[in-house]
């Protein structure tokens, strides 16, 4: 572990822990394209706009993970760097317990407030019984969703992102399968697409728990280690809170967008569904490099080695702004095309390739967010971490979309999120010109 955090060159240590996460994401990738393809060849667009308005759900159990599988893999990468290896079996332990009892108690609360959960996502009596029966299944897979954020964010910090892919990777491949049987054969709808789900994370669980048993020595799956101080569970919280913060807001931000595109009719938002599904081919991948690059960038840190941390952001930038220029270039380009393999309807084709292209603009600026954002959970600035959590589809998007809407109306609704991505560009580069002198101090080794 140490010959490729310390000394293996910067370009293959990076693209050595982050591509099998990149490619965890592209599964996840290929799996959401999939799945709305199936949803879409029901030719319901009520029943696709149901589904669409439920992904806030899925980022919010998203980023109930983030807490302890962010938080944690944070604490224990710099713990790494600094050659604790007792307090990070504990650490790992402590995120594993606390996900699960996490997951349980949301499951409880989703289901109890199920009626003015499916109102707050913008549900209209149109979409009402798809969005319900989508929700209610994710619902009670709550549990599995959220604790299999942890195992596999953990294992990286140790080097193990090709094992963390592999689990990640066939519990996906199983949902895909599983998507057309639910939804085409059996005609489950959307109920169909939400349990194959959560199945297939069910089965990423058990692969990647068993994996960590196996192959992890850094850190552990025995539940009986969970106690730690109070000290290492602050520092745990105060970096995952930020990390799931920035779900919580893409959840935010996302059921936003839904209740101001929905009163132009299901047409746009069908057409934002599919739209949203392919940015993320874009999106997915920027964060799967943004998230392979943390180990390196905690580990370093941790240990003092701040020569090798300079560079390592400074290839970070380059990989992240790169991807998305050439990427979105490409994207934009066949826009049109790609709307219509899902559903091609004239007015949701027209609708969607200009949703598109104007999201695709400003994925550069996310890139820099994204590397920013990733930068700051690592090194435990809590502060700037959470500055930008609540930023870019939060405290920015949400009046930017509010004063568009006013000046401009539905064109100012789809400018919001660009418009966003770049104020919190600046905000970003402005944090980080604040820490320099934290991250690049003369080397001490």
């Amino acid at each position: 572990m140490e010959e490729l955090f310390e000394r293996t060159p910067i370009p293959k240590a990076y693209f050595t822990l982050a591509l099998p996460v990149v490619a965890g994401m592209v599964a996840s990738m290929i799996y959401n394209l999939a799945d709305t393809y199936f949803i879409a060849q029901t030719h319901s667009a009520a029943l696709v706009s149901g589904v669409a308005l439920c992904t806030p759900l899925f980022s919010f159990l998203l980023a109930l993970g983030d807490i302890f599988g962010l938080g944690g893999s944070s604490v224990i990468s710099r713990l790494l760097g600094a050659s604790d290896r007792v307090t990070t079996r504990r650490v790992s332990s402590f995120c594993l317990v606390a996900a699960a009892v996490c997951g349980v108690v949301c499951a409880a609360l989703l289901l109890v407030f199920e009626r003015p959960s499916l109102a707050l996502l913008g549900a209209t009596p149109a979409t009402y019984a798809p969005a319900a029966a989508f929700y209610r299944i994710m619902a009670i897979g709550a549990p599995i969703i959220i604790v299999s954020l942890v195992p596999g964010n953990l294992m990286r910090t140790e080097g193990q992102a090709t094992a963390s892919m592999v689990g990640t990777v066939v519990g996906t491949l199983i949902t895909i399968v599983l998507d057309p049987l639910f939804i085409l054969v059996l005609h489950l709808g959307a109920a169909g697409a939400a349990l194959a789900t959560v199945i297939g994370y069910g089965i990423t669980d058990a692969l990647l728990l068993t994996l960590t048993a196996h192959r992890c020595v850094a850190i552990t799956v025995d539940p009986r280690l969970w106690r730690l101080p109070v000290k290492t569970v602050g520092a745990v919280i105060a970096i995952g809170i930020p990390a799931a913060i920035t779900n919580l807001m893409q959840a935010f931000g996302t059921a936003v967008l839904n209740r101001h595109v929905v009163a132009y009719g299901t047409t746009q938002m069908a057409a934002l569904g599919i739209t949203l599904k392919i940015y993320m081919v874009v999106m997915l991948v920027m964060v799967g490099f943004a998230f392979g690059a943390q180990p390196l960038l905690g580990y370093n840190y941790g240990a003092k080695n701040h020569r090798r941390l300079r560079k390592l952001i400074d290839f970070d930038l380059l990989v992240l702004v790169g991807y998305a220029v050439i990427l979105a270039a490409l994207l934009a380009a066949v826009a049109p095309h790609l709307i219509a393999l899902f559903m091609p309807q004239a007015a949701v084709v027209q609708a969607g390739a200009l949703m598109l292209r104007l999201l695709l603009l400003s994925t550069p600026a996310v890139g820099i967010v994204l590397v920013m954002t990733t930068l700051f959970q690592t090194i435990g600035a809590a502060p700037a971490a959470f500055t930008l959590a609540v930023a870019r589809q939060g405290v920015v998007f949400f009046p930017a979309i509010v004063v568009l809407h006013q000046l401009a109306g539905y064109l100012g609704v789809l400018w919001a999120q660009p418009v966003a991505d770049i104020l919190s560009a600046a905000i970003a580069l402005w944090l980080f010109l604040r820490h320099r002198h934290q991250l690049f101090a003369e080397d001490a080794r």
